[in-house]
């Protein structure tokens, strides 16, 4: 009995459909990727209910005959590629014939085309991969792709989708692919109804300008550099633009996106020395090399590119990075052997008087990363431990400044520094150490506690609960402020309003990015609040499973890193007390909510044996 036959075409197209087609940002970029290869120079994106309810792409492109369109929706067919040796010269997004039979396989379509040459178009309308109708229509030149309920007919798929939230964050994460490199294309994107941005056509620094804001585009350095294998340019991050989290960084090559970490090395060793290895350059980066030496055809999504001449390519990025480095001096260029070059470098002492002036150590600064090396050492190296009392008061003269506070050991208080009356002492619970820790004593021994973390834990379990009982205080603000998001950005904040008024929050919605803060918490007033909603948007948009809990931890942690107090505010003592009871009063006053220590203890063995 023969067991192996062929699979119907509706299972095969699903099966297809599982790979190309993973999430509704799948089809956004499917379907805008066709409208920039039908030569479009307007497309407009719009999704409603993050794409799970509708997705539909209208383009002013070339359009498609009646044959055209009907083809279209079957597998393997393009018109793209003729033969094998064309998948070695592509000049287009899309050459596998395999998207929009996958879309239809698991959606409902309706499409509307008309070519040029044409004075009436086509209507089709396809369910689950079947042809329903297919009509004479009055349609514009270009095409509209309306793809409704996606998933209708795999509910497991459809069941394992995210939130919305995070389906929007990754729509506007694959548009803003194509956005970025089409600069000569204007964009719009509506997100149920609303306006969420438009993109004018325009120059490559426009674009980025209109995506990502113009403060960020002013500190980039323009990269530029042609070779026999490569050109290169873009735009790159000075080092203090360096970032944690959040950093946007894209690779294109020849009009494509793609991931590239061996690349991404390359950028960031142009930058070795100069920003702390925990951190990102912002960058966008764009190749054109010769499609005969690049293969695309080795991942369904096409952001997997081998290059023939990786090592190469490496060595030229990343001196093509260093060399717009040196040329808009973010690096100075000094002679390691040059002793004119050094530098005197103040050194504070809180004991010297204001009529002494002490002697300064000499630093060599002539260290130049690009060179290679080791770090610059001080010239006054020291010869003995007597240098490190060279220029204090002598023992039986010393006098401490009157700020200096008694620990009390029994009744009777000893002090470090002159001897004082006890009746004119003052014993303190709590100590304050450098602005950025409170001393206290505990029957084990000396507790020290970190003041910003505790401020932050505090805020966090305060702004939790407000989330929760729906109640958050806030203060209304004379002037509302207006703040300009990038696309992804306003998405992740236009998701979350209704939680973030719960925690005293109040934002409208003005469209194309742009929001007016009209209330904040009584702590956040005074704050960079462009600077707060970037933050915001940053880590709602990294993945949120689900919006009530996930989501609302968040959003609080942000705001409450925002309003906490700085590392070197004086406290009272009042608001040192108020600040440990605060923190003690909490669920876990030992770790903030992302893990870091707040308090930490010396037992009193460990004192006994440092004396």
């Amino acid at each position: 009995m023969d067991l192996i036959q062929l699979l119907p075409d509706s299972v095969a197209n699903q099966i297809a459909a599982g790979e190309v087609i993973q999430r509704p940002s799948s089809v956004v970029k499917e379907l805008v990727e066709n409208a920039v290869d039908a030569g479009a120079r307007h497309i407009d994106l719009l999704v409603v209910d993050a794409g799970k309810t509708s997705i539909q792409v209208v383009d002013d492109g070339k359009g498609m005959s009646e044959t055209d369109a009907r083809l279209a929706f079957e597998r393997h067919a393009t018109s793209k590629i003729r033969q094998a040796s064309d998948l070695f010269a592509l000049t287009t997004m899309g050459f596998r014939g395999e998207a929009l039979p996958s879309i239809a396989a698991v959606s409902q379509v309706t499409l509307r085309t008309r070519a040029e040459d044409q004075t009436l178009g086509t209507v089709l309308n396809i369910e689950g991969g079947k042809l329903i109708s297919q009509e004479i229509d009055a349609s514009a030149v270009g095409s509209s792709f309306l793809v409704q309920n996606l998933f209708f007919n795999v509910p497991a798929r459809r069941k394992f989708l995210k939130s919305n939230q995070t389906e929007l964050s990754n729509i506007v994460q694959e548009w803003e692919r194509i956005v970025l490199v089409n600069p000569d294309i204007q964009f719009s994107f509506h997100s149920n109804g609303n306006l969420q941005n438009t993109y004018p056509s325009g120059t490559l620094r426009q674009r980025v300008a209109s995506v990502f804001g113009k403060k960020m585009c002013d500190g980039m350095l323009e990269v530029n550099v042609e070779t026999t294998l490569c050109q290169i340019y873009g735009f790159v991050g000075r080092p203090d633009s360096a970032r944690k989290r959040g950093v946007p960084q894209y690779f294109f090559v020849n009009g494509r996106y793609m991931r590239h970490p061996y690349f991404q090395k390359a950028v960031m060793a142009a930058f070795d020395n100069l920003i702390p290895a925990s951190e990102q350059i912002p960058f966008f980066l764009y190749f054109t090399v010769d499609p005969a030496s690049i293969d695309v055809n080795i991942h369904p999504t096409k952001t997997e590119i081998k290059f023939e001449n990786e090592q190469a390519i490496w060595q030229i990025l990343m001196a093509a990075v260093r060399e717009s480095l040196g040329k808009f001096n973010a690096v100075p260029i000094i002679e390691f052997d040059s002793d004119s070059d050094m530098s005197e470098v103040p050194v504070f002492d809180s004991r010297q008087s204001a009529d002494k002036e002490v002697p300064r150590p000499r630093v060599d600064v002539s260290y130049n990363p690009f060179k290679g090396g080791s770090a610059p050492r001080s010239r006054s190296a020291l010869k003995g431990w007597e240098e490190l009392y060279a220029q204090t008061p002598a023992s039986q003269d010393a006098v401490l400044p009157s700020a200096t506070v008694a620990v009390e050991q029994g009744s009777a208080p000893v002090l470090f520094g002159e001897e004082t009356p006890v009746e004119e002492q003052r014993s303190y619970r709590h100590l304050q150490y450098r602005g950025q820790y409170i001393l206290t004593e505990t029957s084990r021994g000396l507790t020290l506690i970190d003041q910003r973390r505790a401020h932050v834990r505090v805020l966090y379990n305060r702004y939790m609960q407000e989330m929760e009982g729906q109640h958050g205080s806030s203060q209304r603000l004379l002037f509302p402020e207006v703040i300009s998001l990038s696309g992804r950005d306003a998405a992740m904040i236009e998701e979350a309003q209704d939680d973030l008024h719960a925690l005293g929050l109040e934002v409208s919605f003005l469209g194309a990015g742009s929001f007016s803060v009209l209330a904040v918490p009584a702590e956040l007033h005074g704050q960079d609040l462009q600077q707060l909603f970037e933050s915001m948007a940053g880590t709602l948009g990294e993945g949120v499973e689900r919006l009530d809990n996930e989501l609302r931890h968040r959003v609080s942690l942000t705001i409450a890193r925002s309003a906490a107090i700085p590392v070197g505010q004086v406290l009272t003592q009042a608001e040192m007390e108020q600040l440990v009871s605060d923190l003690y009063a909490t669920s876990n006053p030992n770790l903030t909510p992302d893990g870091q220590t707040i308090i930490s203890l010396i037992p009193h063995e460990r004192l006994s044996k440092l004396f």
